[in-house]
């Protein structure tokens, strides 16, 4: 089995490597929050393999998290920015992401970087287990390596329209995001974000919480944004998040989706939509929480923070 720890956003990376790794090597994958970890008397042995997410690679809770696991027996593999930092020095083996210092106090290009390590750990474990063909590997890999051309049309394309959309939204209050599958990950990502540099209170949801009581939040003009994904290869999932914008719609909610280009459903429902390029559904966070951290930073520009 494997445990991923982390705080914050690399845990939020952490939640999209285990949607990533666990179906393909069919092994137990569970994301823990650092400052619980040990609290939670996890069950971990030398046949467990811990990876721990850190971009500072100094974060206390993480730390402390990382010796509780070796303690255990656990070989622990570090996920984390920053060279020659206290986590990788006490892990057994370290992925360095080499993302370049993060000048942001809010983790953006770091988020990105995980998940795409995380990516490549998963991919090269399911090569020695023989659990994915290797030209399946070959073909993962270079739409892995298409990602930042995905990302950079996402900034060329829709910087205009996510400024627009912060100064229409600037004075509200507060802000739910949902989504499904890996799109819960992102949702919670882009609520953290807004949260952490707007001051704003926003609440991230998996999709299908939002009837289990959120729901009631939801009135005349409350903005609720989706992360929406493709039609493609998953109908039901996408099927799904459309029933539940329109919902929110009944409510008179105010809808901003993260979307693939030209999908009917979300014109036709969404206020304002955030386009992303086609990509595989287990790539998309990679490109759909970049719109959100521009929303961010343009909120809180707005602001004057």
């Amino acid at each position: 089995n494997i445990r991923v720890i982390a705080c914050g956003t690399a845990m939020h990376a952490g939640m999209v490597a285990r949607a990533l790794i666990e179906p393909r090597l069919r092994i137990p994958v569970t994301v823990s929050i650092a400052s619980e970890f040990r609290y939670e008397e996890p069950l971990i042995d030398d046949s467990t393999l811990t990876i721990v997410i850190s971009q500072s690679g100094e974060t206390m809770d993480t730390l402390m998290a990382l010796r509780h696991a070796r303690e255990q027996g656990s070989k622990v593999l570090a996920i984390c920015n920053t060279q020659g930092a206290s986590i990788p020095r006490e892990s057994d083996a370290v992925l360095y992401t080499h993302a370049g210092p993060e000048v942001a106090v809010a983790s953006t290009k770091a988020f990105v970087a995980q998940i795409t390590a995380a990516y490549v750990l998963g991919l090269y474990l399911a090569q020695v287990k023989g659990a994915m063909y290797r030209d399946e590997i070959a073909q993962t890999l270079d739409s892995l390596k298409d990602m930042p051309r995905k990302i950079q049309w996402v900034l060329d394309t829709q910087t205009k329209t996510v400024q627009e959309a912060a100064k229409q939204m600037v004075d509200a209050k507060s802000f739910l995001f949902l989504g499904r599958h890996v799109g819960y990950p992102v949702a919670m990502e882009g609520a953290l974000k807004l949260k952490e540099i707007a001051y704003t209170f926003t609440e991230g949801f998996a999709a299908g919480e939002l009837k289990h009581g959120p729901i009631a939040l939801v009135d005349e003009g409350e903005p609720v944004v989706f992360i929406v994904p493709p039609a493609r290869g998953r109908n039901v999932l996408h099927a799904k998040v459309i029933s539940g914008i329109e919902e929110v719609k009944a409510r008179g909610a105010y809808i901003i989706a993260v979307a693939e280009e030209n999908d009917p459903d979300v014109e036709r429902y969404a206020d304002v939509v955030f386009w992303r390029p086609a990509c595989p559904t287990l790539m998309s966070p990679l490109v759909d929480v970049v719109p959100l951290q521009l929303f961010a930073m343009d909120m809180a520009k707005l602001k004057n923070y």
